[in-house]
């Protein structure tokens, strides 16, 4: 029988990668899909599928906490989808939890398929994964706790810079890309998504402008009304970014209150 499958992510474009390559799997099959943790743990319980795909990060729950609230007889065999996150790997590796680094790759979700087909035909399958996967939130927890991001690995030609956070002026991204601009002007390009990069940087230092744009509040210039109670931010280093209407509220409690 197929493998049934649902998938958790709250960018559209990720889930269809996903679903894509699935389809070339004769023995998955896909039977639903969410776009915030608390749709994917409302599905699970419903469909109780035997396979839930998971992107660590989404709004409303993570993917840890998606599996944290299901019960033993309601937990599938799950596989997360992260950016580089050395606390997500080491978690993941240590309790034999499967994982997906961004980009995927159909080669990599091969291998998760078979390991997937090989766990299922072990009795107590369910009470294996629910252990495991506990075991392994607990483990993330712990190293995620031991601090924030304070070194972006970026390659430059053939070598990898590590630029200090310290430095970071502002993030942005474009498409899976993301461009770090730095308080000396220097840029960087990585791939990585912005709200996984958004997570790991200290919330009191760094503010959201919008769906694109994360600045350090710290290295902020001058910031210039535009109509709709929308702004540009105007950095140290002579760098401008538009605020959201969304983020502009945001921008007005933390920046421009006293």
């Amino acid at each position: 029988m197929p493998i049934t499958t649902v998938i958790a992510d709250d960018e559209r474009p990720a889930r269809e990668f996903l679903k894509n390559i699935l389809a070339g799997f004769g023995d998955v099959e896909f039977v639903g899909e969410a776009e915030s943790g608390t749709e994917a743990l409302a599905l699970i319980r419903e469909l109780r599928p035997e396979l839930a795909i998971l992107d660590l990060q989404m709004p409303g729950m993570t993917g840890l906490e998606v599996v944290r609230n299901l019960s033993e007889e309601e937990m599938p065999l799950v596989a997360f989808v992260t950016a580089y996150d050395d606390h997500a790997v080491q978690a993941f590796e240590v309790n034999a939890i499967d994982y997906l680094l961004k980009p995927v790759e159909s080669d990599r979700v091969a291998k998760m398929v078979a390991r997937v087909a090989e766990r299922l035909s072990k009795e107590d399958w369910r009470a294996r994964e629910a252990e495991s996967v506990r075991d392994a939130a607990a483990v993330y927890e712990a190293v995620a706790r031991q601090g924030f991001l304070e070194r972006i690995p970026v390659k430059k030609r053939d070598d990898i810079v590590l630029v200090p956070v310290a430095d970071v002026s502002a993030v942005e991204a474009d498409g899976e890309l993301l461009h770090i601009s730095t308080v000396g002007n220097d840029r960087f390009v990585i791939n990585y998504r912005l709200k996984d990069i958004e997570s790991r940087l200290d919330p009191s230092k760094f503010v959201r402008l919008s769906r694109s744009a994360i600045v350090a509040v710290d290295q902020v210039d001058r910031i210039s009304p535009l109509p709709g109670g929308m702004y540009v931010v105007t950095m140290k280093n002579g760098g401008e970014h538009q605020s959201s209407r969304q983020q502009s509220r945001v921008l007005r409690e933390r920046l421009l209150r006293l």
